[in-house]
């Protein structure tokens, strides 16, 4: 076994598994009532495809600015204290998301949406990848299953509440008040981490960029998130105006496509442990382009479900698996080798959306979603990147 993976199971380990499932299904739960409202908010403000598309760039510029942040700040502030601190930042953005007037504004407030999401997201990986090297066993892929959990949770929720006709501002205000102290009371069953070893507060620009020995592993973990970013901002709108869907049947697309990911995520480590970590994102991206073809074919709302059924399952569990394949790598800090990994991978989470919107401008939307079939092929072509050295796949 990898020495990544170190001790075993204590009362405080356990009380700090169950704090980093909490802060991964409360950010999937803030993620996905922004998502299932994205179409109202387009309608509010009279956006076209394209204008929609260009208001996403300001959740990447956020992102960008949130990797660099989380990168300098782990070594100095460790994952307990930075998970909770953006994630009480972000419960504070998203209100005022909900209550955005222009089209500038929303720009500006997608930026600082994309900054403290991602900064989190960060922070509560590498806690993540702490816990699951003192615990002894695989573990990432369940924590993500938890966040997978909460966005299928939060899908069902928001799609309920658009068909009731609430407002925007005073759901995302409810959504905040929930998470707020939620984050807080998690983050102090975190660990703390040891005091970082001398050099590791180097310099921003060496924390944000990823070395050279992940660059596959990181084109694998860009191309998953940019699927999975487009997917989550797209669906609903998708459904609604190109299938005529009513707004809460619209979330379905989400939902299905949470759910199957969620169910994914949560048998994906037992599924490793016996397939082997290749195999597993190989098989993945068969699954996305079988989904990406039916969702090109899909005339009716239950084949399109079908369709992000399939591409979840698709992305279920390569995205933990990089995670933990970056914690492993020779010769560099695991905090550091995240936040780098993180860079890459949720800035193809936020660029995603904004590509498919201008690709819809020349395509039509489901035309621009078909391109998502590439990510699939990339997959087959990257899989073998999340396979330990050394070690064969079992079989």
């Amino acid at each position: 076994m990898s020495t990544i993976y170190a001790t075993g199971w204590t009362p405080t380990l356990g009380r700090a598994r169950r704090a980093v499932a909490a802060c991964f299904a409360l950010h999937g739960l803030i993620f996905a009532s922004w998502l299932v409202r994205i179409p109202d908010i387009k309608a509010r403000l009279q956006l076209t495809d394209g204008q929609l598309g260009l208001a996403l760039l300001g959740a990447p510029v956020g992102v960008v600015a949130g990797q660099v942040l989380a990168g300098w700040a782990l070594p100095r502030w460790g994952s307990r204290r930075l998970t909770t601190a953006m994630g009480v930042a972000w419960c504070v953005v998203v209100p005022i998301l909900g209550a955005v007037p222009t089209l500038p504004a929303l720009v500006l407030v997608l930026g600082l949406y994309g900054l403290t999401s991602a900064a989190m997201d960060v922070a509560m990986n590498a806690q993540a990848a702490l816990v699951e090297g003192r615990y002894g066993r695989p573990i990432m892929a369940g924590f993500h299953g938890m966040w997978s959990v909460a966005t299928l949770v939060g899908a069902a929720i928001g799609g309920a509440l658009a068909g009731w006709g609430l407002p925007v501002p005073l759901h995302f205000g409810v959504v905040a008040a929930v998470a707020l102290p939620s984050i807080v009371v998690a983050g102090r069953g975190l660990l703390w981490e040891p005091p970082a070893p001398a050099g590791a507060t180097e310099s921003v620009a060496r924390w944000a960029l990823l070395p050279r020995a992940l660059l596959p592993l990181g084109a694998l973990a860009f191309s998953v998130l940019l699927c999975e970013g487009a997917i989550g901002d797209w669906s609903a709108v998708y459904l609604r105006e190109s299938l005529g869907s009513a707004p809460a049947a619209a979330a379905s697309g989400y939902a299905g496509f949470s759910l199957v990911m969620a169910a994914g995520r949560l048998t994906g480590d037992w599924l490793t442990l016996r397939l082997g970590p290749a195999y597993i994102v190989r098989a993945g991206g068969l699954l996305v382009i079988a989904g990406i073809a039916v969702l090109g074919l899909a005339g009716t709302l239950p084949a399109a479900v079908l369709g992000f059924g399939l591409i979840g399952a698709g992305v279920a569990c390569p995205f933990p698996l990089v995670i933990s394949a970056a914690a492993r790598a020779p010769g560099l800090a695991p905090g550091r080798a995240i936040a780098a990994m993180a860079t890459v991978a949720y800035s193809g989470a936020f660029v995603g959306p904004p590509l498919i919107g201008a690709a819809a401008e020349l395509l039509t939307l489901r035309g621009a979603l078909g391109l998502l079939g590439g990510v699939g092929l990339i997959m087959l072509l990257l899989g073998g990147t999340v396979q330990p050295r050394g070690r064969d796949a079992p079989g």
